[in-house]
């Protein structure tokens, strides 16, 4: 019996990617049509959003254990989160949640490592690519990594919040993102981060100077080896 995967969810974007993902492609572990049983908890994503513009990452904590508990009592064996932000107040809970979680950080890490990924560019939100998600991963695996200047981060938040979540994809923000990625390839990356769960959406190894780690589907498909081990 496969696993049954425990989705706690933010943004609806996202979430609903890495659900797409994991249906779609559980055919190639799980025969035609075939993927694990697969549920999903989401608040009300301004409840996120309130606590994440005050960065108090205990009520963060609160918001992601309570989508912990109702899954388990769904049935779910073990959790993701398609959002890498959150995971920032990943550590703050762990110890209290019914159920073990998959890092998505460690995830796409071990992705990067695997294919050979030397220094890395990360994108995301402001929150996201000034916090210690990613760096402890990468540094474990002997990767550098680059991140976007301060400027860019302002609008790369701007775009992530206003715009992605909200499932508007402008081509300006499309052109903004390749823009921040081909400085990264200036500054030595040899690979980019898509570190927000919606940047997927926009930017892929098609129209980016650099390959692509997408955060989303990576973590989808680390929950289905989990769940077919």
């Amino acid at each position: 019996m496969a696993k049954h995967i425990g989705i706690v969810a933010c943004s609806a974007e996202g979430a609903a990617l890495c659900y797409r993902t994991i249906c779609s492609e559980g055919a190639a572990l799980f025969g035609a049509h075939g993927h694990p049983e697969v549920t999903m908890h989401t608040p009300p994503f301004g409840r996120y959003v309130e606590v994440l513009d005050k960065e108090d990452w205990p009520s963060v904590g609160e918001l992601m254990l309570t989508s912990a508990r109702i899954l388990e009592r769904a049935g779910a064996d073990f959790l993701i989160c398609p959002d890498n932000t959150v995971h920032q107040a990943l550590p703050l809970i762990e110890a209290a949640s019914p159920l073990p979680w998959l890092n998505i950080a460690e995830a796409v890490s071990a992705n990067a490592s695997e294919r050979g990924v030397r220094r890395i560019g990360l994108t995301g939100t402001k929150w996201l690519v000034e916090s210690d998600v990613y760096p402890g991963p990468l540094k474990r695996r002997g990767i550098d990594h680059v991140l976007p200047a301060p400027d860019e981060r302002q609008e790369m938040n701007r775009i992530i919040m206003d715009e992605l979540v909200n499932a508007q994809f402008n081509p300006s923000a499309v052109s903004f993102f390749q823009d921040v990625v081909a400085r990264m390839k200036s500054e030595g990356c040899d690979a980019v981060v898509l570190g927000c769960t919606e940047i997927p959406l926009i930017i892929n190894d098609e129209n980016a100077a650099l390959p692509t780690l997408d955060s989303t589907r990576l973590l989808a498909r680390a929950a289905l080896s989990k769940a077919a081990s």
